[in-house]
C-alpha cells in the first residue's frame, strides 16, 4: 500500500506561482507513474499534470507552459510547481500514484490517492 500526504496549499494572489508537493510511504514510487488533479467547487476532478517513472511528462491544456511537474525518487516526493496562477486554478489539488509507469490523464488509472491540499487564488 502506498500512502500520499500533500502539501503547500494555501491562498495565494493571482499572478504568484505556487509548489505543491506529495511525499509518498510505503512503497518506493521509482516505478509509478504519478500525476495530480484537482477540483473546483461544483467541478468534476480535472487531470492537471502527470510523470512517468522515466520523467516523461503530460500537461492539461488549461496549464500547458506555466505548470511544471518533477519528481525526486530518492525521496519519493514528486513536486507541481504552478505559475502565473489566476482565480481558475482555485481548488483542491491531489496527488495519485499508478503501479504502471508511463504517465496517464486518466484518473481511474490511478490506484492511490492522497486526501488533497487546498489551493486558493484571489483576484
Amino acid at each position: 500500500q502506498v500512502q500520499l500526504v500533500e502539501s503547500g496549499g494555501g491562498a495565494v494572489q493571482a499572478g504568484d506561482s505556487l509548489r505543491l508537493s506529495c511525499v509518498t510511504s510505503g512503497r518506493a514510487i521509482s516505478s509509478y507513474g504519478m500525476g495530480w488533479f484537482r477540483q473546483a467547487p461544483g467541478r468534476e476532478r480535472e487531470f492537471v499534470a502527470a510523470i512517468g517513472y522515466r520523467a516523461s511528462t503530460l500537461y492539461a491544456d488549461s496549464v500547458q507552459g506555466r505548470c511544471t511537474i518533477s519528481r525526486d525518487n530518492a525521496k519519493n516526493t514528486v513536486y507541481l510547481q504552478l505559475a502565473s496562477v489566476t482565480p481558475q486554478d482555485t481548488a483542491v489539488y491531489y496527488c495519485a500514484g499508478r503501479n504502471f509507469a508511463d504517465a496517464s490523464q486518466y484518473a481511474s488509472q490511478y490506484k492511490f490517492w492522497g486526501l488533497g491540499t487546498q489551493v486558493t487564488v484571489s483576484s
